[in-house]
């Protein structure tokens, strides 16, 4: 039979000596020495951060390809869908229409956002008559002189200009080039973080230009293991934590039947969210709280406690 023991009398059990200050210096020391060579091995590279400024100066023709594909058209932000635009319908969960429901929040408009709104205030005589002519031609004219000029760049390798012997470009290569020295300076970063509010906290137009680039911003993605058949995380430039814990979602994408799916986004928040919630009710399941008492490590750990008889 096992007696009870009253709290209120003084111990008069077994004793042994416990030095708090040394067990709580070998703890600290421990576990930092430990930290700090885990993270010099698994850390995530805290690099520098990416921007239109970096990418300009360091593959022109990249960027110039990327603004002359917003002119057109036919860059991934001009054909995303909500929240930036009305271009294309999002993905959806069965019946449920998520991403249209949720509706155009953030209108952007490549065209408009990325290159003739930066360029309206960039103090360049010959970049604001380019501007006045492009505004004032008609949307069929736009796309016209806008496919012609990627084009003729695609035909062109590292090219940053074409020459327009049967002027077919319009103002296309004067917008561009214009473009190409304000990202050079960096003006255009600031110009398009401030163009919806006067503090620079909002990159929403800066990253999805950047994503737009073929060449520059996927082969920074990909020598970091960034791409969406791998399984990188980044660290967020700065102090921050790193995200260790995207690597759950970041797996997904590599199984079937997310690895295929064009709906694959949706397919993993869900699973990710009935996996978060299972977490947060594991307490609650009649199995999962009787576990302990199934396989009961708990008693090795505490072995000296149970062996003793009171």
């Amino acid at each position: 039979m096992v007696m009870k023991v009253d709290p209120s009398k003084k111990w008069s059990g077994p004793v042994r000596s416990y030095d708090i200050i040394k067990e709580g210096v070998i703890a600290v020391v421990v576990v930092a020495l430990l930290a700090a060579g885990l993270s010099l091995f698994f850390s995530s590279p805290d690099e520098k951060a990416v921007t239109l400024k970096s990418w300009a100066n360091t593959n022109a023709p990249d960027f110039v390809q990327t603004a002359t594909g917003e002119l057109a058209g036919t860059t991934t932000s001009a054909g995303y869908g909500a929240p930036y635009n009305h271009a294309a319908k999002g993905p959806t969960l069965g019946p449920l229409k998520l991403q249209d429901w949720a509706g155009v929040r953030i209108p952007v408009d490549p065209a408009t956002s990325f290159v003739t709104e930066p360029l309206a205030i960039f103090n360049d005589p010959a970049a604001n008559d380019a501007v006045a002519a492009w505004n004032a031609a008609s949307a069929d004219q736009q796309g016209k002189w806008a496919n012609a000029y990627a084009e003729a760049l695609g035909k062109a390798t590292d090219a940053v200009s074409v020459s327009d012997t049967a002027n077919a470009f319009g103002p296309v290569p004067d917008m561009v080039s214009a473009l190409l020295v304000m990202a050079k300076t960096g003006a255009l970063d600031g110009a398009l973080t401030t163009s919806d509010t006067p503090l620079p906290t909002n990159f929403t137009k800066p990253l999805l230009f950047l994503a737009d680039s073929e060449g520059y911003f996927g082969e920074l993605a990909a020598a970091q293991h960034l791409g969406g058949d791998q399984w990188g995380v980044m660290n967020e430039t700065g102090s921050w934590p790193g995200q260790s814990w995207l690597w759950l979602f970041s797996l997904w994408y590599q199984v079937e039947p997310f690895k295929s799916s064009g709906n694959a986004d949706t397919l993993v928040m869900t699973l990710m969210g009935f996996l978060t919630l299972c977490l947060a009710l594991f307490p609650v399941f009649p199995f999962i709280r009787k576990l302990p008492y199934k396989i009961p490590i708990h008693r090795l750990i505490w072995k000296k406690w149970y062996a003793r008889k009171l």
